[in-house]
């Protein structure tokens, strides 16, 4: 049973210059989000190579994720991209 069904997911990633994330969600919503906060910080310090940044993809969890030790939460990047704060969500399905 896939427990993401209905929810909004990120369908594609692609990693752009500056610790930039172009995404698009499920819903059509689609743009960059700026990460580079996390960047050079405990995990994220692998970051650091260009190549490995350039490795994102999305996991079977649909989590954003870099190897098997970093993923970002979805949920967290929506809000970043829409700019919407978690309280205004009724929740996050299609």
């Amino acid at each position: 049973m896939d427990v993401t069904a209905g929810l909004v997911r990120p369908v594609e990633v692609e990693a752009r210059g500056q610790y930039r994330l172009w995404l698009r969600f499920s819903d059509g919503v689609e743009g960059e989000v700026d990460v580079s906060d996390f960047a050079g910080q405990g995990v994220f310090a692998a970051w650091q190579e260009t190549a490995f940044f350039d490795s994102v993809r999305i996991d079977e969890t649909r989590a954003v994720c870099w190897g098997d030790a970093i993923d970002l939460c979805p949920d967290a990047l929506y809000l970043r991209l829409t700019g919407m704060a978690p309280e205004t969500l009724p929740d996050l399905h299609v």
